[in-house]
Parts: C-alpha cells; sequence; structure tokens
C-alpha cells in the first residue's frame, strides 16, 4: 500500500489550513484546484465531521468521511471509490510556528482498488508524492491570496 509522508511549511496560521480543509460549502472546489466541482457532493456535515465526494473525474473519485475531533489534525478516509480501497486515507497535522505560521505533516496512505488506481498510485509512489505535495501547496497558495487580498 503506499503510503508517502510529506512535509511542508507555510505562512499560513494553522487554523486557517484546518479551517480551509473543513469548508464543506460550495468555495471547497475554488479552494483546492484539485477538485472537480462536477465531482463534489455534500451529504452530512457534524461538528466535527463530514461525509462527501470528492474527486477529479472519471474513475478518480471517492466518498469519504472527514474527521477533524483532533485538533490541529483533518483525517479523511474513504468510504468507497473508483480507485482507492475503503479504509486507505489522508491526514494532515498543522501545528504552529514561532513566526505563527504552520508546519504541515501530511500521510497519504491509498490502497488501489483499480487498474488506474495501481497506475495512479504506483506513479505517486514513484515520484515521492509530487502530485499530492502540488495539490496541498496550491490549496495554501490561494489561502495565502486570501489573506492578502
Amino acid at each position: 500500500m503506499p503510503r508517502i509522508e510529506i512535509e511542508m511549511e507555510s505562512a499560513v496560521p494553522p487554523e486557517r489550513i484546518i479551517g480551509a480543509l473543513t469548508d464543506f460549502t460550495e468555495r471547497r472546489p475554488e479552494r483546492w484546484p484539485g477538485l472537480n466541482p462536477k465531482e463534489y457532493r455534500v451529504y452530512a456535515v457534524g461538528d466535527t465531521w463530514a461525509d462527501v465526494r470528492e474527486g477529479n473525474g472519471g474513475s478518480i473519485w471517492a466518498r469519504e468521511h472527514y474527521d477533524w475531533s483532533k485538533p490541529g489534525n483533518v483525517t479523511w478516509t474513504v468510504e468507497e471509490s473508483g480507485f482507492s480501497k475503503a479504509g486507505s486515507y489522508v491526514s494532515v497535522d498543522a501545528t504552529r510556528r514561532a513566526d505563527g505560521g504552520s508546519r504541515i505533516h501530511l500521510v497519504w496512505n491509498r490502497q488501489p482498488s483499480s487498474l488506474v488506481g495501481r497506475l495512479v498510485m504506483a506513479l505517486i509512489a514513484v515520484t515521492g508524492g509530487r502530485s499530492v505535495r502540488a495539490s496541498m501547496l496550491a490549496g495554501i497558495k490561494r489561502l495565502e491570496t486570501e489573506a492578502d487580498g
């Protein structure tokens, strides 16, 4: 099972990163450019959880359960997917740096459920998660722009 751990830093405070990861409004696909608005559906949202469907199109979609009950952490776990087995997950921890920005630790732990999934995950594993990092950083860059604008 491909498991990638990625460290990132940002000037954005950790509470804004966690807030953006747990914002399930119609703005979500705009904020996180890896999400296709046509694939985005919110099924239910609670105080510290949400059930949503997200994807990039085609067979790259997942219905996931988001959990942010642990401070500074958001974990989303696959319930069903076109490419990844149930129980696969992504977890983000955001902690404050001395300057008010964030240290971000991302764990991408997915198991393929299809040929497309095996190909996608092999590519992600071979590149050390480059596309996962790029997607997360693109969302964080939008948060920085929101703060500036």
